[in-house]
């Protein structure tokens, strides 16, 4: 049956880099001690004046061209994920499928939030076994949210980075390498509890919203803590049913890289080594719906994988949004 698989990743982050210290700095207080501890986070990465999420759209995306071995005239498929988009209308995915040359490819952009990798992903993996029309579909998660950071609020200043990632899905018929199972979920009562809530038609910018910052980031209120563990540790399991593999034979995990606690809960609940998570976020802050991406891309790199292997992708986002699914390599 016609399938799909990765056969190229690929990422880009700005150059800038921000240290904990900078927030000490500009907090007035020791920052850094609780991010070490508690999330790892060492540093980030933010876009300076003058780029745009984009540029790095089309750096990862080439990045992934080159190690798949195709030229950009050979995309049929665009899928970018974000909400932190380059406008709010079009979208991001026109911008980027010009600027990268993609110049036989369909494009669109879709919302998950944090999830949004896993859900392009998913969605790429569906048109490819659906329609013949598409043999190579780039997938990407983008995210500038540096831009939508209220710089004196210490709850979310410190921890939202920049980056984008890309994989490139070709059609398959192996059966040894290809698409395994996904679950996709959705808890819509926690939609109030984080997010970018004026810029929309909802609440438009005006100036009491630019006074007030509420244009930014926000946490509204506090998710429970075991909630993240908990819809993980379900939907791999789940993912492994479909997919018919035990949890056991799990490579590679790539997850949200919000809270390394609740990674290695999640590990624990499922009976595998902590390591079996790639973690960034000590180097690269959070990077929301890039982040699982670029985990896996330096996971590609530093040769972590081998052909058969089975690696799952698990992302959750505002919304709240919950994404898994998992290859064999």
């Amino acid at each position: 049956m016609r399938n799909a698989r990765i056969i190229g990743t690929g990422m880009a982050v700005p150059d800038r880099v921000v240290p904990n210290q900078w927030f000490n700095d500009r907090l007035g207080e020791d920052v850094d001690t609780w991010l070490q501890e508690n999330l790892t986070i060492k540093e980030r990465r933010w876009m300076s004046e003058g780029e745009k999420l984009s540029d790095f759209c089309v750096l990862a995306t080439e990045r992934a061209l080159e190690m798949a071995g195709i030229g950009a005239e050979e995309v049929d498929l665009l899928i970018i994920s974000t909400d932190t988009p380059e406008f709010i209308s079009p979208s991001t995915a026109s911008v980027v499928s010009y600027e990268a040359g993609l110049k036989n490819a369909a494009s669109f952009d879709l919302n998950t939030a944090c999830a949004g990798f896993v859900a392009a992903t998913d969605t790429a993996v569906n048109f490819i076994k659906a329609d013949q029309n598409y043999e190579h579909v780039v997938v990407i998660g983008a995210y500038g949210m540096s831009r939508y950071l209220n710089l004196d609020d210490k709850k979310t200043v410190t921890l939202f980075a920049d980056g984008a990632s890309a994989a490139v899905l070709k059609a398959t018929t192996s059966e040894t390498s290809h698409h395994l199972a996904s679950d996709m979920r959705t808890r819509g009562e926690y939609n109030d509890y984080m997010g970018i809530y004026h810029g929309g038609s909802a609440h438009p910018v005006d100036e009491e919203s630019l006074k007030t910052n509420m244009h930014k980031l926000v946490f509204a209120k506090k998710f429970p803590k075991e909630l993240n563990p908990i819809m993980w540790t379900d939907m791999i399991k789940t993912v492994a049913q479909r997919g018919r593999f035990d949890v056991s034979e799990i490579k590679r995990a790539y997850m949200t890289q919000i809270n390394i606690n609740q990674i290695w809960e999640t590990m624990d609940n499922l009976g595998l080594p902590r390591d079996t998570a790639t973690t960034i976020m000590s180097k690269y802050g959070y990077t929301g719906s890039a982040a699982i991406g670029m985990a896996m891309d330096i996971s590609v790199r530093d040769e972590e994988l081998n052909k058969g292997d089975i690696i799952v992708m698990m992302g959750s986002g505002g919304g709240l949004t919950f994404a898994c699914n998992a290859f064999r390599w």
